[in-house]
Formats: structure tokens, C-alpha cells, sequence
């Protein structure tokens, strides 16, 4: 439950920023305000997969791979571009104006997935055990 609600902060905070940035700011940095609306849709949909969990988990998994690869690319750019991101966005400097959570979410938000997939599987197991 904390997971999902970090997320979802995470999500509404992402969406606001990117609307803000994009709907002001377009002209400053596109490439940069489009990726933030990007991350606020990896984090809406990651918030979803965790929460439903069940057949949604590969869909989560590859959200939280796309959100760590996001972050991690994001980040390196802008410290390598920095004229391309003079304004933060969600992922940039991997996440520091955000206290560097959108750098660790994915990881915890990929160990959670594992371990649902791992008791998931663990129930399929003794189900068909018991038949």
C-alpha cells in the first residue's frame, strides 16, 4: 500500500509538473517537457499495475523498467546537455528535485512486481499439486 501511494504522489506530482511546463514553458526545452509527460505516464500506469496487480504485473514490470531506464538516461543527459533541461523535470539529474525518489522507485516498484510474480507462481504450483 505505501508503494502504491508514493506512486501515486509520485504520478500527480509528474502530471502537474508536465502540464505546467508543457502548457508554459513549451518553447524553453520541449524535448525535456515531453519527457516529463512521459514519466507522469509510466508513473499513472505503474500506479495502476501495482495496485490491480494479477495480469497486470508484466505491463507494471515493463513500466518499471522503462521509468528506470528513463531515469537513468534523463539523468546522464542532463548533466551531459545541461542546455537542454534548464528547467527540472521529473527525471532529470536522476530525480534530485524529487530527492532522488524517481531513481529508486523503479527498483522497489521491480522487487515488488518479482515477489507478486514469485507467490503468484508459488500458488499455481500447489493449486495443480493439489489436483
Amino acid at each position: 500500500m505505501l508503494l502504491v501511494a508514493v506512486y501515486a504522489v509520485l504520478a500527480l506530482a509528474a502530471t502537474g509538473r508536465s502540464v505546467l511546463q508543457i502548457t508554459e514553458y513549451f518553447d524553453r526545452a520541449p524535448l525535456a517537457y515531453l519527457l516529463s509527460a512521459l514519466a507522469a505516464v509510466v508513473y499513472v500506469l505503474a500506479t495502476f499495475c501495482l495496485a490491480r496487480g494479477g495480469r497486470w504485473v508484466r505491463v507494471g514490470v515493463a513500466a518499471c523498467a522503462v521509468e528506470l531506464v528513463g531515469v537513468v538516461v534523463v539523468g546522464a543527459a542532463s548533466y551531459l546537455v545541461p542546455g537542454a533541461f534548464p528547467d527540472r523535470t521529473v527525471w532529470s539529474h536522476f530525480g534530485q528535485g524529487y530527492g532522488f525518489v524517481p531513481l529508486v522507485l523503479p527498483v522497489l516498484g521491480l522487487l515488488w512486481f518479482r515477489r507478486v510474480d514469485r507467490a503468484g507462481r508459488q500458488a499455481d504450483d500447489v493449486a495443480v499439486a493439489a489436483d
